[in-house]
């Protein structure tokens, strides 16, 4: 039995190993195609977990509460809000006790009914050869994040 091969072999051949590289081709670039929208997909939800964080960041208020010397020995108790919204019903706490501000100024001017963006109050210290260096302030307050909000801060004298 003889076999011979003539033109049209050849071209058919030769078309079908052109069809089985064009086809390998064609599932490598899916391959590819396929993992670059899956790291488009990924970013995607980075960048829109990055924008919820920022909407969220711009609703909250964030206080913070250190000491400052006027000279001499007088001293206040700054607290101040630093955040992009304004801070509601702003409370006071001694968790370790209060021997440093003036009772009648935390009553006076606490609760607070607000606390604006970079807005502070200052209550006034009494410090003596006695007086601890270090305290805690506990800090509440509420804003447009949250209706609860609470933070530990430390000055030191």
């Amino acid at each position: 039995m003889s076999v011979s091969i003539d033109a049209g072999d050849l071209i058919a051949g030769l078309a079908f190993l052109l069809s089985g590289y064009a086809t390998w081709q064609t599932v490598s670039f899916n391959k590819r195609q396929k993992s670059l929208v899956e790291s488009q997909e990924k970013l995607n939800n980075l960048l829109l977990e990055k924008e919820s964080e920022d909407a969220l960041k711009e609703k909250r208020a964030d206080l913070g509460a250190s000491f400052i010397k006027l000279g001499g020995s007088k001293y206040r108790l700054k607290v101040w809000n630093k955040g992009s919204s304004t801070a509601k019903n702003v409370r006071i706490e001694f968790p370790k006790g209060n021997d440093v501000v003036i009772d009648s100024e935390i009553t006076e001017k606490f609760p607070m009914e607000s606390l604006e963006r970079h807005q502070s109050v200052e209550l006034i210290a009494s410090v003596h050869g006695q007086t601890k260096r270090k305290h805690v302030v506990r800090l509440i307050w509420e804003d447009d994040a949250q209706s609860h909000n609470e933070k530990l801060s430390y000055p030191t004298i």
